[in-house]
């Protein structure tokens, strides 16, 4: 077996690959920002060292159909950056007679009505009710394929919004990347699966902060039955924090779930990482009273050690929302449901909101 460190290994770094990149791009007429210049360069070293460090052929295929699913469903959700969306997810075996079913088509309808886009799996059952609500210019459909799986269903086939992917790890990473909420209507492993890897994300900074709202027909037990059987017990086990629990809500009214959801932008707006700040866009500034609050309450266990929040101008790198108000804090990376908790206080706050 060859050790990677001998003589025999090629060598490969970006130098190698620039000079090829920038004549692909002249090639092509596209124009790069630098920055997407050198992107695209670690991106071929990559698929390059694949190759070198001894990677099969279907390895490489895997890489491959990855990269492509991302690159095209991409294209097709960039044109709409700028609304927020709503991923909704439940059992693709739900019956139309199903009354879970119709509070999918009404809570989907609902939320389109409020600004939102859908994005649902593109199969039957809540996945077709939650696209039966919009009209379908504002619906999105990740379909996967199967061998069982007929097809889209009658809503969304044939919609330039719907996207067929063969992985469910580059399909489970669309819906994450381009949600502002989750909703989860009943369902199996699969609709598990997606619940759990919305609140492992949110729990864990890996996405941003959303609500997550679980939703049933009124006198419905799926989702006592699973905070019973499921959460306590771990809460109790002290292997989630008390805090985790406000990762989510339960619903038995359509309307109260959007609601929640508007609530939570009515004065937070987003967030990003400058350099070792966190920065919280906001709808209207803190006031001088809240700051006081927020840091009686928050700052201890938000902020790193001697540090506070603060109201920071909008950073050069920051090219999204430059006009929003802004407060920042060195956040310790680990207390994202108390983070959110934080979030809630600030919508709660009494002061005025911008018509």
């Amino acid at each position: 077996m060859t050790n990677p460190s001998t003589p025999d290994q090629p060598a490969l770094n970006l130098s190698h690959i620039e000079a090829a990149v920038d004549s692909f791009f002249a090639s092509t007429g596209v124009k790069p920002s630098e920055e997407a210049r050198e992107l695209v360069a670690e991106i071929m070293l990559s698929g390059l060292k694949l190759v070198a460090d001894g990677a099969d052929t279907g390895q490489l295929k895997l890489v491959r159909t990855a990269l492509k699913e991302m690159r095209h469903a991409y294209r097709i959700f960039n044109p709409y950056r700028g609304t927020r969306k709503i991923s909704i997810f439940g059992s693709a075996r739900t019956p139309p007679t199903d009354p879970d079913y119709a509070m999918a088509r009404e809570f989907s309808r609902a939320i389109a009505h409020a600004g939102m886009m859908v994005i649902t799996g593109a199969g039957d059952g809540i996945m077709k009710a939650g696209h039966e609500g919009p009209d379908v210019d504002k619906c999105f459909g990740l379909r996967i394929r199967l061998p069982f799986e007929a097809g889209a269903n009658s809503v969304i086939d044939g919609d330039p919004k719907l996207i067929n992917f063969r992985y469910f790890f580059t399909r489970k990473l669309m819906f994450m990347a381009h949600s502002d909420a989750v909703a989860v209507f009943p369902g199996g492993f699969g609709t598990q699966d997606e619940l759990f890897e919305a609140l492992t994300l949110i729990q864990t900074g890996k996405s941003n902060l959303i609500p997550v709202v679980l939703l049933e027909h009124e006198g419905g037990d799926y989702w006592k039955g699973w905070e019973e059987g499921c959460v306590l017990p771990l809460a109790r086990r002290k292997l989630i924090s008390p805090e985790d629990r406000g990762l989510y809500s339960i619903h038995h009214d359509p309307v109260a779930a959007v609601a929640e959801i508007a609530g939570f932008y009515r004065r937070y707006h987003s967030m990003r990482f400058v350099g070792k700040d966190l920065v919280l866009r906001l709808q209207t500034q803190l006031t001088d009273a809240e700051l006081t609050i927020f840091e009686r309450d928050f700052r201890k266990d938000l902020c790193e050690k001697d540090t506070t929040f603060r109201r920071v101008e909008t950073a050069p790198e920051e090219e999204e929302h430059r006009e929003l108000p802004r407060i920042a804090l060195q956040f310790n990376r680990r207390a994202w449901s108390r983070l959110r908790a934080f979030i809630d206080q600030i919508n709660a706050a009494p002061s005025r909101v911008q018509s």
